[in-house]
């Protein structure tokens, strides 16, 4: 594929490709082959701009893709699990910037997940926010980080007889089938807005890699068990620190993954391991009940927010049609799309009373005007497409369709956070 003088295909020298990610990330480079540093990164899921003139020994840009299963709203209050192209691996050699290498790499990768069957979506964590709302990319759900001191009381009275039955099994990442483990649990417990990844992705998740390890713990996982079978985990690691002769190590939790019980049980053991002084809990989702068990974000040490999933409906008909509506809706929208240009044009979505929508092409006058990342930030239920017509994001051109559209799509909860790629 073409744009210009930049060619994009799949990478075939896996040297060129990780030695253009260290350029772009410079992180201390590994002595370690380059298949071992790419390690659940297939082969077929890699992929390199190429430019007239550039270095030899890298390529203009790269960027990769794991295989996930989005789990977007299905009836009533559950989720249904859905095919998402997670596009990560993303950089453009300082020497090729400004010259629409990471623009041809975007379309490309569009138009490849627009090609594939059963796949209508897209999605990434974005390492710079203001990058990729250009190319359609919206913010689908936030991530809080919460700090918690050591011994902080989770109140739950409703939860602690489903808790005191549930035992936790402590292993390390490099144990065997620990990885097959996570992903199973993952699977069997993913809460709308959650990306579970492939065998692969679990194996690199597990992979100890010597350059991160030094002067620190290996990643553990700690495992909920219920009558013998995997019910959650949480993948942590602490550090030594003590102040005044006292201890005060930090713990830092990866994610808490499970059913509510099973995190509860999670927590409630991450929070009392010795010599910790701190426990930094990642990913957690904004309806998360960590915060109500705590008691509140002032209960807490600190809470910071974050952009968690950025979405892309790279297939727009088809990827409103896979997930089940909460209301009835008649809405016409003209889309822009100039990444995608075989989405932009004016649809019609109507839902019926039983949450299954018809989008459909029409030369009716369009109720809204909107970009194509505001229907992808609003996707799982997360982004509140009123408040993006309050501030001028969208276009109302039929007063309360973009009420009556956001009706529709959200949900009871907020989507969870979801764990990085």
């Amino acid at each position: 594929m073409t744009e210009n003088r930049i060619r994009v295909d799949t990478a075939t020298d896996a040297d060129r490709y990780v030695s253009t990610d260290h350029i772009v990330w410079f992180d201390e480079i590994p002595d370690r082959p380059a298949e071992e540093q790419l390690l659940g990164l297939a082969e077929n899921q890699r992929f390199a701009a190429e430019v007239d003139g550039a270095e030899p020994g890298s390529y203009a840009g790269i960027y990769g893709v794991f295989p996930l299963t989005l789990a977007i709203p299905g009836p009533q209050t559950s989720t249904r699990p859905v095919s998402c192209a997670g596009l990560t691996w993303v950089g453009v050699h300082p020497d090729q910037r400004r010259k629409g290498v990471l623009t041809a790499m975007i379309k490309d990768h569009l138009e490849r997940v627009h090609e594939v069957p059963g796949t209508h979506v897209s999605a990434l964590h974005a390492s710079e926010p203001a990058i990729y709302g250009r190319y359609g990319y919206g913010l689908a759900s936030t991530e809080l980080s919460v700090s918690l001191g050591r011994g902080t009381t989770m109140t739950a009275p409703h939860l602690d007889e489903a808790a005191a039955a549930i035992t936790t099994q402590l292993a390390t990442t490099s144990d065997p089938d620990v990885s097959k483990r996570m992903r199973e649990c993952h699977l069997a417990h993913a809460d709308l807005g959650s990306v579970v990844g492939d065998a692969g992705y679990y194996s690199r998740i597990c992979q100890q890699q010597p350059e991160h390890l030094r002067d620190r713990e290996p990643w553990r996982i700690l495992f909920a068990r219920r009558d013998g079978n995997d019910v959650g985990f949480a993948m942590f690691r602490r550090s030594h620190k003590w102040e005044k002769a006292r201890p005060a190590g930090d713990l830092e939790v990866w994610a808490v993954i499970g059913e509510a019980a099973a995190q509860l049980a999670l927590i409630r053991r991450l929070v009392d391991f010795d010599l910790m002084g701190t426990v930094k809990v990642r990913t957690v989702g904004v309806d998360a009940p960590l915060l109500h068990w705590a008691g509140g974000p002032r209960a807490t040490s600190d809470v910071e927010t974050y952009d968690s999933l950025w979405l892309r409906l790279v297939d727009l008909p088809e990827s409103l049609q896979d997930r089940t509506w909460r209301a009835p809706c008649d809405v016409v929208v003209e889309v822009e799309d100039t990444t995608a240009p075989w989405n932009q044009a004016t649809w019609r979505i109507a839902v019926s009373g039983e949450g299954e929508a018809a989008v459909e092409r029409t030369s009716a006058e369009a109720d809204l005007h909107l970009p194509v990342g505001a229907l992808g930030a609003a996707y799982l239920g997360g982004g509140n497409l009123v408040a993006m017509q309050r501030a001028g994001l969208v276009e109302e051109r039929r007063r309360g369709a973009a009420a009556e559209l956001w009706r529709a799509l959200r949900t009871d909860a907020a989507p969870t956070a979801a764990v990085g790629f």
